[in-house]
């Protein structure tokens, strides 16, 4: 799981011990590796391995690349959060979210990526509570969206194909949050491409 601002210290510490002991030969176990750090906080191979198991992010369905992509602009989503500091979600809402987890992936199977990628039950919670708390902010800062009248009739004509002989009336609703998912999705990309460009990252070669 990602490590938060401030572990610049442990990616110092990471560096020197790598040097100290040398290449390592063909073949020998490389316990972890620092993959990316930004704006001081580190992610790992073992962050990535896990949340790619577990299937946390969408990207885990794609390559580990695209899964430390995802866990880097994470990190630039939770920073913003973080400096809105909204209320924790209930634990209840923490224990749904793991019991669902536990659910898909199966509690043994879960508990034994926890221990083969070296994280815990509890650095898992605080990962579903952050998932939690960004879900709020961006539901907060992107969820009102209403598309125009004249955009909910120009999908129409050109869905005609997927509406079939459903009038207009009859889809606007879908139309509605088709089109303002869609337009969510420009905005959060837009918006993430900011900090991505404000931020600190250094991505290290595989």
């Amino acid at each position: 799981m990602s490590r938060r601002p401030g572990a610049a210290g442990s990616l110092c510490l990471v560096l020197l011990l790598a040097a100290a002991v040398g290449p390592r030969p063909a073949g020998a176990e490389i316990v972890d590796r620092v993959l990316a750090v930004v704006d001081g906080a580190i992610i790992t191979q073992s962050d990535v391995a896990g949340v790619s198991r577990l299937g946390l992010e969408p990207a885990a369905a794609r390559t580990l690349a695209a899964v430390r992509d995802a866990l880097i602009e994470r990190r630039l989503i939770l920073a913003e959060v973080d400096r809105y500091a909204p209320a924790d979600p209930p634990e209840a809402d923490v224990d749904r979210a793991l019991e669902a987890l536990r659910a898909r992936v199966g509690a043994a199977a879960a508990a034994t990526i926890l221990t083969e990628t070296g994280g815990s039950i509890e650095q898992l919670r605080r990962y579903l509570r952050d998932s939690l708390r960004i879900e709020f902010y961006m539901q907060q800062r992107f969820g009102t969206i209403q598309p125009t009248e004249f955009d909910i009739a120009e999908y129409y004509r050109a869905h005609a194909a997927d509406v079939g002989s459903r009038s207009l009336a009859d889809s606007r609703e879908a139309i509605v949050a088709a089109l303002a998912s869609e337009r969510r999705a420009v905005l959060v990309k837009d918006w993430v491409a900011g900090l991505r460009r404000r931020a600190n990252i250094n991505v290290l070669p595989e």
